[in-house]
């Protein structure tokens, strides 16, 4: 595995730590009970780190696919919430953290190629 995947991997590990941490102690939700919307703020990210866990090649794809969810999230929180824009930075960041690590080894050689410029 490359180290750019394992960088993803270890956003997938932030992206589930700030997800129980935002929504068990720094802002819980007004709506649901604190386990309830912890467990519907972790679960598209669960496959992938089950699949990480059985150290499958997908798991960074799944990743990716949960982390655009994550990052529409942020988006909305940014905008809806005001009061909440911190730690919507820190998702909408974790976010791009792990769509870009994950992608980084075709963008390389995709971009990289055109120039000449080898592995960069």
């Amino acid at each position: 595995m490359s180290l750019s995947k394992r960088y993803a991997l270890l956003g997938v590990v932030g992206m589930l730590a700030w997800q129980l941490l935002w929504q068990l102690r720094l802002a819980p939700s007004e709506v649901f009970p604190p386990a309830v919307a912890a467990g519907l703020a972790v679960a598209p990210m669960l496959p992938a780190a089950l699949l990480a866990t059985f150290r499958r090649p997908s798991a960074v794809f799944w990743a990716g696919v949960a982390s655009l969810l994550y990052f529409c999230h942020a988006i909305t929180e940014l905008w809806t919430t005001p009061e909440l824009w911190p730690l919507a930075l820190v998702e909408l960041a974790l976010a791009l953290w792990i769509i870009f690590s994950g992608n980084w080894d075709g963008l390389r050689a995709k971009l990289f190629s055109r120039f000449g410029a080898g592995k960069g």
